[in-house]
């Protein structure tokens, strides 16, 4: 592919969406047009709708793919490399200082407040991002009936629920193709039940892996198996790991920059850089390995018959999320907190990083008057 967009101008505009580009995938994708297809017409806008379709059929984060491949599109590898790691350096460093803030040595009983309010409110924010989601699904009676499930193993198995997680999502993404007599699914199924022996930093690169190719519709996807592989590993705890889900929500770009949170508590700087790194070397792989075939893939059967049904099962998962979010609130406070979190976001349809900033305030607040943070 000819360059026709230089490196330089590729790291300016796309470092500059990851410094603005907070509120999700749905910020990243208006930014993402606004530049490629309005402002600069790189891309027209069928061949840009066409990505951001063939980016939801795969597995990983799609508006981190999205940035990669509109990279690629306009000035090659060199590009693609760039582009995305330029989407993402902002968000990596932000969430990088602010866990050694929130989450590293002993901070002052404020931060622990601020972090502890903020990520009281996270399970509105998981209920919020699945309701947002819900027009896109295609099949609402499965979608119910994978949430039903994912309930129901929420609160008979709440300890164990993430590692449930994998095969949920996966076996009703087979389970589609199943039924419409596909075949040459095996080796996912192997994959998902393949969890490496191993402890350490091996730990961390297998949760990190498994986020990466797992957040299908959004980071939430994956909260439940990151929250059961963290705290059971003693990398954090439950509290902790609301603040970190927090802290991957008000910093710009990707939200599975929680697990570079999660990463950092485990073993600090490295620890952090390598979750973050493992977790986003598919999202280049995929695009660097198969860029050009991504018209072949948004017109794939297979491919679109595996996302119907792992398409609702991820929302299922996203809203029963809510469960072992809440479920880990220690301090009654915070059932106040996300009360009103609750109350912005699905009566009033604030922001969530207004939320969760708001959020923030009133722990520190109440830790200041005397609670226990």
């Amino acid at each position: 592919m000819q360059q026709r967009v230089p490196l330089a101008t590729v790291l300016r505009e796309w470092g500059r969406i990851g410094c603005i580009g907070f509120g999700g995938p749905p910020t990243h994708i208006s930014l993402l047009r606004r530049l490629c297809v309005d402002d600069r017409r790189w891309l027209d806008g069928e061949e840009f709708e066409h990505a951001v379709a063939a980016c939801n059929l795969l597995p990983g984060p799609a508006s981190t793919q999205l940035a990669i491949f509109t990279a690629w599109r306009v000035a090659g590898r060199p590009g693609a490399l760039a582009g995305g790691l330029a989407f993402i350096g902002p968000g990596l460093v932000a969430i990088l200082l602010l866990a050694w803030l929130f989450l590293g040595g002993a901070p002052p009983g404020w931060v622990l407040g601020a972090g502890a309010g903020a990520g009281a409110a996270v399970a509105a924010v998981a209920v919020q991002a699945g309701i947002s989601l819900l027009p896109a699904s295609r099949r609402r009676a499965r979608l119910l009936a994978a949430w039903l499930a994912y309930v129901a193993l929420g609160a008979a198995a709440a300890a164990t629920v993430g590692s449930w997680l994998v095969l949920v999502l996966l076996g009703c993404g087979l389970a589609e193709l199943a039924r419409r007599r596909l075949s040459g699914t095996g080796s996912l199924v192997l994959l998902a039940q393949s969890a490496p022996a191993v402890g350490g930093l091996g730990a961390l690169a297998w949760l990190a892996l498994k986020v990466g190719l797992l957040s299908y519709g959004g980071g939430f996807v994956i909260v439940p198996l990151m929250q059961s592989d963290a705290v059971s590993h003693g990398w954090v705890t439950h509290t902790q790991f609301l603040s970190a889900v927090a802290l991957g929500q008000v910093t710009p770009g990707p939200v599975i920059h929680t697990v570079t949170a999660v990463g950092y508590a485990a073993h600090g700087l490295e620890g952090g850089l390598l979750a973050a790194a493992i977790a986003f070397a598919p999202s280049f792989a995929f695009v660097l390995a198969g860029g050009s075939h991504f018209e072949a893939l948004r017109r794939s059967r297979r491919a679109a018959a595996f996302l119907d049904g792992a398409g609702p099962a991820s929302i299922g998962a996203i809203l029963g999320s809510s469960i072992p979010l809440a479920r880990a609130l220690s301090e009654s406070w915070q059932w106040v907190v996300l009360a009103g979190a609750a109350v912005l976001l699905l009566g009033l349809r604030r922001g969530v990083v207004s939320t969760l900033l708001l959020a923030g305030v009133a722990g520190a607040v109440v830790v200041l008057a005397g609670a226990s943070p």
